[in-house]
């Protein structure tokens, strides 16, 4: 919207976006360990990750819309900020599985207000350069990602359990100061709330369903694995805290690549829809094979390859979500979009849970894979669908 704003405010938003990210993935590699090291139960293990996505799938939209009802954006993000670093602490006092719970589900309640500031991070740029601005707050929150999930395993080994916590609340509380100089301009917020018929229409959308739904398996399955059992099934082949963090890099190296490819190289090459049924296969196939796989070496490259088929996947199922959308209901949609993938987020974990409690740790990477290959299935049956209405067009119009 406004292009008289100065790179010190873009760059001063930039670092506190990375500070409500950054908080939750320096702790998450060690988060399954941690608490079976405390005798948490896979079960268990399975709540606390899927609260996380439980608590932004409740309270995304929400956020969203109250935000806009109420005309401001800025409040919303020192709340988020205060959340998480309430959350971080939590982690580092206690030492009880049920404060765990309630920490973990803080965490997902501070990263629902996102949505704010994706929206209020818009607003420093004019209309025509909104993809440049969301290019910059989604390689923050890959950065985040990157450094939190390296330096996991590294602080574990030097200073104990604890230590992520800790680091993670200071890094909340100085995010916390930074975003009192946050500029929020007066114009930027729309004047017309979200009304319920943007709601309703904009859910009717075929496309929005389909990718909604494909979201919700991919994100079950990150959750499942990198960011769920990964770290946990590390420790159980005999590897040390230390080897979590190689293998994030292994992942988080790779996924990071294949979003600054994607437009570039696989997008032209075999398509939309294309690209989500190899990557969808690809991230099936090396997800079945993990727990076969206790080498060192041998899971690095497995979870290479894994962190690639992935990262072309979530941005692509972004970009989808709203290409078929009205640009006046495209905030509406993306507010839908991400309130509905946040369903894996929770379902995928909670669900791995019960079946590696049940059958194993192995079978929560089978479940994950299998949903790699519905996802691809469903692509495939929709592509057929497609072409059927394409060729009955052509014989209507002959």
């Amino acid at each position: 919207m406004s292009t008289h704003i100065s790179n010190k405010e873009k760059y001063i938003f930039l670092l506190v976006s990375f500070m409500i990210w950054f908080p939750h993935f320096i702790y998450l590699p060690i988060l399954s360990p941690y608490m079976e090291s405390m005798g948490g139960t896979y079960v268990f293990i399975g709540i606390v990750l899927s609260s996380y996505g439980l608590m932004q799938f409740l309270f995304r939209l929400p956020i969203g819309i109250s935000s806009d009802l109420l005309k401001i954006r800025k409040p919303f993000i020192i709340l988020g900020l205060l959340i998480s670093t309430v959350s971080c602490f939590i982690f580092a006092l206690t030492d009880s599985l049920g404060w765990i719970l309630f920490a973990r589900s803080l965490a997902g309640l501070s990263v629902a207000t996102w949505v704010v500031f994706a929206v209020l991070y818009s607003i420093y740029f004019a209309d025509r350069e909104v993809h440049r601005a969301m290019s910059s707050i989604s390689f923050v929150v890959v950065l985040a990602q990157l450094l939190g999930m390296i330096f996991s395993g590294y602080v574990v080994n030097a200073w104990g359990w604890h230590a992520p916590f800790w680091i993670g609340g200071i890094v909340g509380l100085i995010g916390i100061a930074l975003a009192f100089f946050i500029y929020e301009p007066k114009e930027g917020v729309p004047k017309a709330p979200v009304r319920l018929q943007d709601l309703t229409s904009v859910m009717r959308e075929p496309q929005l369903l389909k990718i909604s739904l494909l979201s919700i398996l991919a994100h079950s399955i990150i959750f499942t694995t990198m960011f769920g059992f990964i770290p946990t099934y590390v420790t159980s082949i005999g590897l040390e805290a230390k080897d979590i963090s190689l293998i994030v890099f292994a992942f988080m190296i790779p996924h990071a690549l294949a979003t600054l490819y994607l437009g570039k190289l696989v997008v032209p090459r075999f398509g939309k829809w294309r690209s989500l049924k190899y990557a969808f296969l690809v991230t099936a196939l090396f997800t079945l094979i993990t727990p076969f796989v206790e080498s060192k070496w041998l899971l690095i490259v497995v979870q290479g390859v894994n962190g690639f088929a992935l990262g072309v996947l979530f941005p692509l199922l972004l970009g989808m979500s709203i290409e078929s959308i009205s640009h006046g209901k495209r905030a509406t949609a993306m507010g839908v979009y991400q309130a509905v993938y946040a369903i894996g987020m929770f379902l995928g974990p909670f669900l791995a849970g019960i079946l590696n409690s049940s059958f194993g740790i192995a079978t929560g990477f089978y479940f994950a894979g299998m949903l790699g290959l519905i996802a691809s299935g469903l692509i495939v049956v929709w592509g057929r669908k497609r072409s059927q209405k394409q060729v009955g067009k052509y014989q209507i119009s002959s």
